[in-house]
């Protein structure tokens, strides 16, 4: 009988010591096995968002050029003429305009003077 043991057994204390020893060191290590798999599993998350934000930018981009394209393409089509007299409409019915036109006529007024 060995003098480590409470009990006689039939196992030699080598063996249940190392057993208990290897237990103690399962304790021991859990919780920061523990906090790797929760680093890991956060560090993937944040991957994945950053993943899918790339992702919607490139969508917006996508459309965002799209829609400009077709902005411009409508713009092209209209008839100058129908874009002269609508430019036409309103600088006459707007009063900045009228003002901006008057400051420009004494200016040159004054520059001829």
């Amino acid at each position: 009988m060995e003098p480590s043991m409470a009990y006689p057994t039939r196992v030699k204390g080598q063996i249940t010591d190392a057993v208990s020893q290897t237990g103690a060191t399962l304790l021991g290590n859990s919780a920061a096995h523990a906090m790797a798999a929760v680093y890991q599993v956060m560090a993937h998350s944040v991957g994945l968002s950053m993943q899918n934000a790339v992702a919607n930018q490139q969508r917006m981009n996508t459309l965002s050029n799209g829609v400009t394209a077709r902005s411009v393409d409508l713009l092209y089509a209209q008839p100058t003429a129908v874009d002269a007299r609508a430019v036409q409409t309103v600088a006459a019915s707007n009063q900045l305009a009228k003002l901006i036109a008057e400051l420009k006529a004494l200016r040159e007024a004054m520059t001829k003077a």
